[in-house]
């Protein structure tokens, strides 16, 4: 056998290298759940589809290099991430960073790395800087890209449903107590909100607050309700303009400000910003002329996922507001997204920590990179979430689309006026005759007295109903 033969068997006999990128998403699922989590979960979590003995040898491979620890039997077997018992987070490769008390840090490349390592240095040893004109001025819509084409083109193909060209915001109504829930405290979350997902669940579909917590964190996640309903609701006239940005801060920071009237309104004072060596503008002009110009510069570009990242990234540079930025950005982040019909970004899974790191870059070093790890990795995992959410919904009634906001406006209605099922009918009729198009006026008829006897106590959020009102009209419900 010769020696070129002999070769091709040894090589076709080795084992294919696994991808690193893969390897990290596992371990980011994992260190998720500091308390070991199932082989099942691990795979539900994965932003892409893995066949089971795919993912059991890259499970068996993650235990062989030590990074995984296994512990049971058959059904009963759960990993876990080992804990570094130094006090200090052990750097896994790809950037998974696993701190004592179980932080997960998701998977970056190596030039973030480098920059983390910059912006966790003590806070002394960091050169005080302002607010870089040139950061934003030297952006060019449709010539400079913070997303490079080949993250740009795998986004929109895990975020675009089958059914995109659908009118703007489809995808978020089909999904929108899913959202409503998961975005809500995601973005309080990383804002230290100490709710948990099923107390933030309550307070949002039944108006209960937790008991023991700060009223400022239910406020902040009521405010969040608020805002999201905006984008969703008004899908087709929001966009990247005063009415839109400053109605969004003045609903994120309703009751949260020591100047009530500062909601909605530029910043016309000096702010400080805790744990950054980075000192925004001072002039209120100028914050009113960069403003003016991240709101120009961002509708101006044509990407939806570029024109995210970018008001993302800028939004919360600027500080333009007394307070409340970084909560104004992650939500108008959103806005191409839901106009475009792509799947929204959630925050959801994303490690407090390692989007602070990513926004301090920003502040002290005008560099991108690590926050677009961040933001790519979140996408994709929102984009997974409500994939499979939509699939358990299965399709939305176009027809329902098509009358949504008047069915909502009806049936709640009928339950702040407490009125009976004759006069709930005849405001149906009422309404159709007046409002719908005679083609559609006996099935919205239906489709409204068919919401209002499905009215329980766990969706009358739909309806933006208070417990109290829906209690007081069921007891009189005839």
């Amino acid at each position: 056998m010769s020696h070129r033969v002999v070769l091709r068997h040894i090589i076709r006999r080795m084992p294919k290298r696994i991808p690193e990128e893969e390897l990290d998403a596992i371990l980011a699922v994992v260190a998720a759940h500091p308390e070991g989590v199932p082989v099942s979960t691990i795979r539900g979590g994965l932003p892409y589809e893995l066949p089971p003995r795919m993912l059991q040898r890259r499970l068996a491979l993650l235990v062989e290099q030590k990074r995984l620890i296994a512990e049971g039997q058959r059904k009963g077997r759960r990993y876990r991430v080992p804990v570094n018992n130094s006090g200090e987070g052990g750097l896994i490769a790809g950037g998974a960073e696993v701190a004592a008390r179980g932080e997960v840090y998701v998977p970056i490349s190596r030039e973030a790395e480098a920059i983390k390592q910059v912006v966790r240095a003590p806070i002394q040893d960091r050169r005080p800087i302002g607010y870089q004109r040139a950061f934003l001025y030297d952006y060019r819509p449709n010539q400079t890209y913070y997303l490079p084409a080949n993250t740009r083109q795998r986004l929109l193909e895990v975020g675009r449903p089958p059914d995109s060209d659908r009118p703007a915001g489809t995808y978020a109504r089909t999904i929108y107590s899913r959202l409503l829930i998961d975005l809500s405290w995601n973005s309080s979350r990383l804002e230290g909100n100490t709710y948990s997902l099923l107390e933030t669940e309550q307070l949002l579909e039944l108006g209960e607050a937790a008991e023991g917590k700060d009223a400022r964190e239910a406020q902040m996640i009521l405010n969040h309700k608020a805002a999201i309903e905006l984008l969703v609701d008004q899908a087709d006239e929001v966009g990247f303009n005063r009415y839109t940005i400053l109605n969004l801060h003045a609903l994120l920071a309703d009751n949260l400000l020591a100047d009530p009237q500062a909601g909605g309104r530029l910043r016309r004072i000096p702010v400080g910003i805790d744990g950054t060596v980075y000192h925004p503008l001072e002039v209120p002009q100028l914050i009113e002329e960069c403003f003016e110009t991240i709101l120009d510069t961002a509708a101006a570009i044509t990407d939806p996922f570029e024109q995210a990242f970018f008001a993302l990234v800028h939004l919360a540079y600027l500080q333009g507001f007394e307070d409340v930025n970084k909560r104004v950005s992650r939500l108008a982040a959103n806005i191409p997204l839901i106009r475009g019909n792509l799947c929204p970004l959630s925050f959801v899974d994303v490690p407090e920590r390692a989007y602070i790191d990513g926004v301090l870059a920003i502040y002290e070093l005008n560099r991108i990179e690590l926050l677009r790890d961040v933001f790519v990795w979140a996408y994709e995992r929102s984009s997974a979430r409500y994939s499979a959410v939509r699939q358990s919904l299965g399709e939305p009634d176009p027809f329902r689309l098509r009358h949504r906001a008047l069915v909502v406006e009806l049936v709640a209605a009928v339950v702040r006026a407490g009125m009976d099922r004759r006069a709930a009918t005849a405001l149906a009729r009422q309404h159709a005759a007046e409002r719908v198009p005679p083609a559609d006026r006996a099935r919205f008829v239906e489709v409204v007295e068919t919401e209002i006897m499905s009215l329980h106590e766990g969706n009358i959020a739909r309806y933006r109903l208070r417990p109290a009102e829906y209690q007081a009209w069921r007891q009189g419900w005839r």
